[in-house]
């Protein structure tokens, strides 16, 4: 008789290599504001984009993390009229299995995003397009590049709490 697994988060067989598992991922918020729709075909403005890019980490049961990709898209045409507002929040269940602790935030904060990116980056492109205006392709995200400058500001606030402070007397 076969042995019964149970697939939740964190299952990862114990013969499974080092590494970052998807165990699932899903559109967890989507929302889609446009104030004022008949613009799109009235002007042939190019709107400006203005576009927010947030990553989030929630630790579950079984060495299982939830890694939350938060994209925020404002376009404005003529100065400061709001032409549309998207924000999607795209996720991802991943197990790390057998990573070492100093491997695991850029796995984390680097690679599940990138992993997420592509299906979140498609659903602003098909929400924009099914708004009336051209789909809004996002070019690819340097994670890595986010991550290390993170690090670096988290450093810079670190040093600036050991700082002695200035007494006058």
């Amino acid at each position: 008789m076969a042995k019964k697994v149970e697939k939740k988060p964190g299952n990862v067989p114990e013969n499974a290599p080092v590494g970052l598992f998807i165990n699932a991922q899903y559109l967890k918020d989507l929302s889609f504001e446009n104030p004022n729709p008949l613009d799109a075909y009235k002007d042939a403005e190019k709107p400006q984009m203005n576009i927010n890019v947030n990553t989030r980490v929630k630790k579950l049961p079984d060495n299982a993390f939830e890694v939350t990709l938060d994209l925020k898209t404002e376009a404005k045409k003529k100065g400061e009229k709001i032409a549309f507002i998207v924000e999607i929040s795209y996720a991802g269940i991943f197990t790390l299995n057998k990573v070492p602790p100093e491997h695991e935030k850029p796995l984390l904060l680097i690679e599940a995003p990138r992993i997420l990116f592509p299906f979140a980056r498609n659903i602003l492109a098909d929400t924009t397009r099914e708004g009336g205006y051209p789909p809004v392709m996002l070019n690819p995200i340097d994670f890595a590049a986010l991550f290390h400058k993170q690090v670096e500001k988290e450093k810079q606030e670190q040093l600036e709490k050991e700082k002695p402070k200035n007494k006058k007397n």
